[in-house]
């Protein structure tokens, strides 16, 4: 079985999130850290994993990422402290 994951990135300021989807967490996390990911991560400097699901359905990681991009950034923010009340980076 193929997991993916929906997961959510920020900059050391925790200021602004980056939402993505992947079936290999641990290798789009260093893709981002080594300035290989999106424009846009790359662009603001986002590389610091501070939440993430687990999906077996890739068709249901991807409308949870939908979902979560059209959110209010204070709707992602509440969601991440619920599992993460401090913003801390992700060790994976």
């Amino acid at each position: 079985m193929q997991l993916s994951f929906v997961y959510i990135l920020t900059n050391k300021y925790r200021t602004t999130l980056y939402i993505g989807v992947t079936n290999s967490l641990i290798d789009r996390v260093v893709q981002h850290k080594s300035r290989q990911g999106s424009k846009f991560t790359v662009k603001y400097n986002v590389t610091d994993l501070i939440y993430f699901e687990e999906f077996t359905d890739i068709n249901q990681a991807i409308l949870r990422e939908k979902q979560l991009k059209n959110w209010h950034h204070d709707w992602k923010i509440n969601l991440i402290k619920e599992l993460n009340p401090t913003l801390k980076t992700l060790e994976l």
